[in-house]
């Protein structure tokens, strides 16, 4: 059996994807399978089950990473690195980062059924807390993992004021070890991360394999609209100085500055807070959460400057005052040309056909970058649904990106 017609067992990683879904599975719909919590811990404990019956040799670094190595025969060599993550968002869906990570278990199982040593070492990781459970740190394990936590992240808290670093204990974790967390770069060949698209890009085109040229960035910008609160029965609407007014202003602009300006591709104002909040009481302050996202740093920026160059407008339209801070970012990163082209010859040798682009989404593909070539597989999503208890996709298409990852992963191991 050569690399281009071995499959993985399509019944087998839809039975994992199945099971692990009922961990956490979530009254209202959908699953929740926050990071840190019992379900998380449950889902680890049948994730470690996994790859032990898969030959891997389990461990937990400090950071709370669950990885599964496989021993190559060149023993100097970089690893092949497989990985995503099986954490949750409140109410999410099966398939984000979990399917990533059951795939790459799926692929180690596969090669040694079929008695396939690889030069390389391989590893899966499911890496911990990439979505950020209640308000902590996004893509936790991927940062420690690539050696670029912030100073002091492990004393940072919860919105229940626990510590990262108490959190980590409850899934083996050490936040005193988190220097040995992180892999050095040179450290890794290849890294692969299998992925649902979370849009309708792939549906769209009736195409099953995405591959991705790059992973967008994206900028949190804190507004802030101080008006003058008053009755809402006496005060004339000459005399009025509404924030929320105003604010209405500046939301359909960051729409604009997408949609219509496109100055970057993505642009959302996805929070509000009204101040105080009452019918009664014309709105003194509001507060709004906005986001850009872009594959450029500098599209980015340029959308910021915008929003205070609108701003400035509503300030002197409006009689408000407006501020716009710009707060914690991620940078764009792209995937290595390589293995884009090899993860596109590994599709169509299945016959499968594929198509590049971006993706809107982070993953933590983009923080592994730092320090070693990343290639993504994108796989449709019905509807273009994600982080939703109707998130789905296909079982054919599951297994369709298993198999162009294990054939990326063989093509890989030969050419390196």
């Amino acid at each position: 059996m050569t690399e281009t017609t071995l499959r993985v067992n399509a019944a087998r990683l839809m039975s994992d994807v199945r099971r692990l879904g009922a961990i956490g599975a979530d009254p209202g719909g959908g699953m929740t399978r926050l990071a840190f919590t019992a379900d998380d811990v449950a889902g680890r404990a049948y994730v470690t089950r996994l790859m032990e019956d898969a030959g891997l040799t389990v461990e937990v670094d400090a950071a709370g990473n669950l990885i599964g190595r496989r021993e190559g025969r060149n023993g100097d060599a970089p690893a092949l690195v497989l990985g995503s993550h099986i954490d949750t968002v409140i109410q999410g869906g099966a398939y984000d980062g979990a399917y990533g990570v059951l795939a790459g278990i799926e692929v180690a199982r596969t090669l040694a059924e079929e008695g396939i040593a690889l030069d390389h070492p391989l590893a899966v990781v499911a890496f911990c807390n990439e979505e950020g459970a209640r308000g902590t740190m996004g893509m936790w394990g991927s940062h420690a993992f690539a050696g670029v936590l912030p100073p002091g992240a492990a004393h940072q808290v919860d919105e229940h004021g626990v510590t990262i670093a108490d959190l980590l204990r409850s899934v083996g974790g050490d936040a005193d070890l988190l220097d040995g967390a992180a892999w050095t770069p040179g450290s890794i060949a290849a890294y692969f991360e299998l992925h649902v698209e979370q849009g309708g890009v792939l549906e769209s085109l009736d195409v099953p394999i995405g591959v991705v040229e790059s992973i967008i960035g994206r900028v949190n910008v804190s507004v802030t609209v101080e008006g003058v609160a008053g009755h809402a029965g006496t005060t004339p609407m000459e005399q009025r100085v509404d924030a929320l007014v105003a604010a209405a202003r500046l939301i359909e602009a960051v729409r604009s500055i997408a949609a219509e300006e496109r100055l970057v591709l993505r642009a959302t104002a996805g929070t509000i807070t009204v101040d105080p909040g009452m019918w009664n009481v014309i709105p003194g302050r509001v507060r709004l959460g906005v986001e850009f996202r872009d594959a450029s740093t500098v599209n980015m920026d340029l959308a910021t400057d915008r929003l205070v160059g609108i701003a400035r407008r509503v300030e002197q339209d409006s009689g408000v005052r407006v501020t716009v801070e710009a707060g914690a970012r991620t940078e764009p990163v792209g995937c290595e040309p390589e293995l884009q082209e090899l993860i596109a010859k590994a599709a169509a040798e299945h016959g499968y056909l594929s198509h590049h682009l971006p993706s809107g989404a982070g993953h933590d593909a983009q923080i592994v970058a730092r320090i070693a070539p990343i290639g993504m597989i994108f796989v449709p999503s019905a509807g273009g649904v994600s982080h939703a208890p109707t998130e789905y996709t296909a079982p054919h298409h599951l297994a369709q990106g298993a198999d162009v990852l294990l054939s990326a992963v063989l093509k890989k191991d030969k050419i390196s």
